[in-house]
């Protein structure tokens, strides 16, 4: 007997979600393991030492990516929970496939894999490109949707970032150019294919309110306050961590003010933009990334700050509605102006002190961890030299962007599947689609969340 269509897209998520946990569990316990105790009292110290100083970095990780991000989210009226709980969602299940590919990619030894906190911490690292991917087509995509999205992009990540900091040797120590500018450009790819050339009209319940930009506000203030801790968290413990922390929060007390200046300017009765506000403030963390625990001189993480607020402020000003109009591009959170111009300007800004600095200060980077994939960079500015090293910066930043755009692209065609069940437009943005709101069932109407539900079935 055929299934009633009612059910089919109501069960499309747990039988995803069933099906990869299932299989999880199975590989977990043929193949997963712990690392054994050591019997030395000096490694079991050892060992200590690296929890106790990388599970601080991890919990304040933890709270900036789910809930400073997922509030960050939420300036949408009437899609928080689908935003939060999305957030959430995406996190677990990219960080557990991230987890299986990594082990079955480095750590797969004598038919195990053994887990331990930086593993860990490197999966979650994987899961953040698809926290920012999403951005581009929030509201507008199913969970189903999503999950694929995530499925496909973690493995094109972990090509990219293989490529980008073990062959080409890229210094990158907090993710400006394998996080940030690669999740920003595969979102990008992913919108456009799933658009295709369509417009997309200005929806009815995409408008913020009040109440939703000051919860999207909160969360700025909870990412901004734990960024540091996203940059430093895989330096070299000593000096090179302890300077990441400093130019991280150069780099944004400068975007952060000078965010403020730049929304007041260019608003014609001087008042300030929450959306500006949101993201400009954030600008000078995605930027300072790359150079974080290089020897430059604080007035350069303070100018990187407030250049990369000036180019985040500006596109959403300017570029973002030249993209909408002349190339039909989507982008729903403004993805590009945070994570897209500020990568770049500090992937640019990465070459000066690379081509400044002496064989010695270079040398001092041979044993930088990329966040990425946590593997030594084997080709450092001493052995190929300033000039050689600048060029495998713009190269990687090259990759960055081509394979990123590429597998977007193709992702966002594979989302155009009648069978992932994408949301019809009039009922994008709604959380009453996926969540059963306590208020709408307790004071039905017209636009209650029964007959919103059979009409996009029925659609």
């Amino acid at each position: 007997m055929a299934m009633p269509p009612s059910t089919h897209p109501r069960r499309l998520l747990p039988l995803f979600l069933g099906l990869f946990q299932g299989a999880l569990l199975l590989f977990f316990a043929l193949f997963v393991t712990y690392d054994e105790a050591s019997a030395q009292a000096e490694d079991t110290n050892l060992v200590a030492n690296q929890v106790y100083r990388t599970f601080p970095f991890f919990q304040d990780i933890q709270v900036m990516l789910l809930v400073g991000l997922g509030l960050l989210l939420t300036f949408l009226p009437r899609y928080g929970f689908s935003a939060l709980t999305h957030n959430f969602l995406l996190l677990t299940f990219s960080m557990q496939w991230a987890l299986v590919l990594q082990g079955l990619l480095h750590h797969f030894h004598h038919g195990q894999i053994h887990l331990d906190l930086h593993k860990l911490l490197i999966s979650e690292f994987a899961a953040v490109t698809v926290l920012i991917s999403v951005g581009a087509i929030l509201g507008r995509a199913s969970p189903c949707q999503l999950l694929v999205m995530a499925t496909f992009e973690i493995p094109s990540y972990l090509a990219s970032e293989w490529v980008i900091v073990t062959c080409l040797g890229v210094l990158d120590v907090g993710g400006t150019i394998t996080i940030h500018v690669f999740s920003c450009y595969f979102g990008l790819g992913v919108s456009k294919a799933l658009f295709r050339a369509t417009q997309q009209p200005l929806h009815l319940k995409e408008t913020p309110t009040a109440h939703s930009d000051l919860m999207s506000l909160v969360g700025t203030l909870i990412l901004w306050v734990f960024w540091p801790s996203f940059v430093a968290v895989l330096c070299q413990p000593g000096d090179a961590q302890h300077r990441a922390i400093l130019n991280t929060l150069l780099a944004m007390s400068a975007s952060a003010i000078t965010t403020v200046v730049a929304s007041s300017l260019l608003e014609r009765d001087g008042k300030l933009s929450p959306g500006h506000l949101q993201n400009g403030s954030l600008a000078g963390g995605v930027a300072i990334g790359v150079v974080a625990d290089m020897s430059i001189p604080p007035v350069a993480a303070l100018a990187l700050g407030s250049l990369s607020a000036v180019v985040c402020v500006l596109g959403f000003r300017f570029l973002t509605p030249l993209l909408g109009r002349k190339l039909t591009l989507h982008d729903q959170c403004g993805i590009h102006n945070l994570h897209g111009l500020p990568g770049i300007l500090g992937a640019a800004a990465s070459v000066v002190p690379v081509l400044v600095a002496s064989k010695d200060t270079s040398g001092s980077h041979s044993s930088q961890l990329s966040p990425a994939g946590g593997n030594a960079s084997e080709v450092v500015g001493g052995q190929w030299g300033g000039g050689g090293q600048a060029l495998c910066q713009a190269a990687g930043l090259a990759v960055a962007v081509g394979a990123s755009l590429l597998a977007g692209l193709l992702t966002g065609a594979a989302l155009r599947l009648p069978c992932l069940a994408r949301p019809p437009e009039r009922l994008c943005f709604d959380d009453s689609l996926y969540f059963k709101i306590q208020d709408q069932a307790e004071s039905p109407g017209p636009d209650s969340s029964a007959e919103e539900g059979a009409l996009a079935l029925k659609e």
